[in-house]
């Protein structure tokens, strides 16, 4: 399928697309904090610089989008334009994901990912995946995933 708009309007538009504070996030931070948990954001002092950390818990929550980070479900297709630079852009971020991951690990952090496609969508209950994290948070697990 040929783009509908020029590659500079597209560079300019892709560009916007923020890493931080996606309505994901902010979905499972408001359903968290309504629980009583307590976090803080972003942490740069950790690999990868988490979602959400929370450190009475010794845990931290990543919020992937299934497009960015390659997730094999039914939000991820793809892209027919320039094939090989996605490959490699979304190749290298799920290298750095496996890499941080281990990082985390290794340093005594626990770590969940909720994925995109476990909350998106119209079957789906964000309010469900949260009370599954909150049981995660308040066991000894050292990984946790919620996926569609």
């Amino acid at each position: 399928m040929i783009d509908v708009v020029d590659s500079a309007t597209r560079s300019r538009m892709m560009s916007g697309i923020s890493g931080r504070n996606t309505r994901p996030e902010m979905l499972i931070r408001s359903l968290l904090h309504r629980r009583g948990f307590r976090f803080r954001l972003h942490a740069a002092g950790l690999p990868g610089k988490p979602d959400i950390v929370l450190p009475r818990y010794r845990a931290v929550v990543f919020v992937h989008g299934c497009f960015w980070h390659g997730h094999d479900c039914a939000l991820f297709k793809w892209p027919a334009t320039r094939p090989e630079f996605w490959r490699d852009k979304i190749g290298r971020n799920q290298r750095r994901d496996r890499q941080v991951r281990d990082e985390l690990l290794a340093a005594g952090w626990r770590v969940a990912v909720v994925w995109e496609c476990a909350i998106k969508g119209r079957p789906r209950d964000p309010a469900r995946v949260v009370d599954a994290l909150a049981s995660w948070l308040k066991s000894e697990n050292k990984e946790w995933e919620a996926r569609a």
